[in-house]
């Protein structure tokens, strides 16, 4: 196979807000597209242009992007994602809504040229101390992930943006990040059947045009590789038992959990030979990465490691892939139907879960605000979160004493010994940093409430108010949640 058909599968990162001129040489020379990120984004305007560059050099290109219309956003990281999450979206649980959701990401993508969109995450967050999934999932329940993956897909993709239903088998039943470590997900094959499998098998007959993997190990199923380099995984259980004929593509093979020991060269190969067909290749790529890409993916091929018959089929899915997003835009062209019934914020605040004491507890005057700033998992990078903007621009404008895990022993003393306090963070009673924040604060002021704008433990002490989410729309929820309660300075 020639190095077009070799470079057709790749799908790097790039340094920028313009096209750098080794990707655009790549392009014409058949690199499959690009992934877009937060950095990659200044304005709609940059990005339409942006995007218009890589059209121009390649106009098959793929271009993808993480847009999950919750907390992980790319398009709206300077303040944050105006829709609810995947695990709001659950609570509320109509499919209506999910829908509604997704076509509005899906027609917010295609305005600026985006034509795949590595999302719905539709694994099930069966962990509740998972690192990297928490409220980007629709819930615990499988039959409900599957109603909501299924709506999410056909939502996005009826605005002619390709699906990629994420991570397959399923990322939520561990305790790791796989950014971070290879994480290990041992359950029998008949529980991967009956909760893991369920929303990717929804999610395929609803349509999805792609599948992304996960870099996680599964020994009941395989002992030795993980999902992005097992056969067994994408062949016989992906493609044989849920019948998918579409495109798979790689997680990011920058990740620890692919390439950590092995180098990404090699994990590239690996990857094609056990069936995927579109490798993501990371954030901050660069052409020597590339090249080195090629150069070890030829030689496997001449070494007899990685069949031609195997780059050729990938070749002709993704080749299928890009008719079928022509088709999907002109059938989103001729249906000219935009989103309805979009959650508004009052709707989203009647998701969240509210303690007794802390219902009691918050209304009225003397509270000020403990911003708590934790370090954002890879996945959902920089972005603004919670209410902190809403709180400024609509009210109730609370003081806000902003800390850190590292700082708030320092900080503490700065609030005043008679006020009541609210302390807003994410995934509160997973950091113990945070337990003893609440725990100091519940010592030295009468009236303290906390918000999990995270997915809570089961401690209702660090989450008396439970939003399950922390996009823009959900912090304007819990404003508003506030205001109506008369909580003020």
């Amino acid at each position: 196979m020639s190095r077009q058909h070799i470079l057709g599968t790749l799908l790097p990162g790039f340094v920028g807000t313009t096209l750098p001129d080794w990707v655009e040489r790549m392009l014409r020379e058949g690199l499959g597209g690009v992934c877009l990120f937060h950095e990659n984004i200044v304005s709609p305007t940059q990005l339409r242009e942006l995007t218009a560059a890589i059209v121009a050099a390649n106009p098959d290109a793929l271009i993808a992007i993480d847009e999950e219309g919750g907390d992980v956003t790319r398009l709206h990281g300077e303040r944050g994602a105006p829709f609810p999450g995947n695990a709001v979206l659950g609570r509320i649980d109509d499919l209506a809504a999910t829908r509604s959701v997704a076509s509005a990401v899906g027609a917010e993508l295609r305005a600026v040229g985006v034509n795949l969109d590595f999302a719905p995450d539709v694994d099930i967050n069966s962990d509740p101390r998972n690192p990297v999934i928490g409220v980007r999932s629709f819930g615990t329940d499988p039959e409900l992930v599957a109603r909501h993956s299924a709506a999410w897909v056909e939502g996005l993709q009826a605005q002619g943006v390709a699906a990629s239903i994420k991570h397959f088998p399923g990322h939520g039943d561990t305790a790791q990040d796989s950014h971070l470590a290879l994480p290990t997900v041992d359950v029998s094959l008949e529980t991967l059947r009956e909760r893991e499998l369920l929303p990717f098998a929804a999610a395929v007959q609803a349509g999805a045009f792609t599948v992304m993997t996960s870099h996680i190990l599964l020994p009941q199923l395989d002992p030795t590789h993980p999902a992005t380099f097992s056969a067994a995984v994408l062949e016989d259980m992906l493609r044989g038992e849920l019948e998918f004929d579409g495109v798979i593509v790689s997680d990011a093979l920058d990740m620890v959990g692919a390439s950590g020991e092995i180098g990404i060269p090699t994990a590239a190969v690996r990857a094609l030979a056990a069936g995927c067909d579109l490798l993501c290749i990371g954030t901050r790529n660069t052409e020597w990465q590339l090249e080195e890409i090629v150069e070890r993916v030829s030689s496997a091929i001449a070494e007899g490691e990685l069949t031609v018959a195997r780059l050729a089929e990938a070749t002709v899915r993704l080749r299928q892939l890009r008719e079928r997003i022509r088709d999907a835009e002109e059938q989103a062209d001729a249906a000219a139907a935009g989103p309805s019934a979009l959650p508004d914020a009052h709707r989203v605040a009647t998701s969240f879960a509210v303690t007794p004491d802390a219902a009691e507890l918050l209304h009225g005057p003397g509270w000020v605000v403990v911003r708590l700033d934790t370090v954002a998992n890879i996945a959902v990078g920089r972005s603004a979160w919670g209410p902190f903007l809403a709180l400024e621009e609509g009210g109730p404008r609370l003081p806000v004493f902003a800390m850190t895990e590292e700082d708030w022993r320092e900080q503490i003393g700065r609030i005043p010994f008679e006020a009541s306090v609210l302390v807003i963070g994410k995934d509160n009673q997973r950091r113990a940093e945070v337990v003893a924040l609440v725990d100091a604060l519940r010592a030295r002021h009468e009236r303290v409430v906390t918000v999990d704008m995270g997915w809570p433990g089961a401690d209702p002490d660090y989450a008396g108010i439970a939003s399950f989410g922390a996009s823009a729309l959900v912090g304007e929820a819990l404003a508003g949640f506030l205001a109506e309660r008369g909580v003020r300075s």
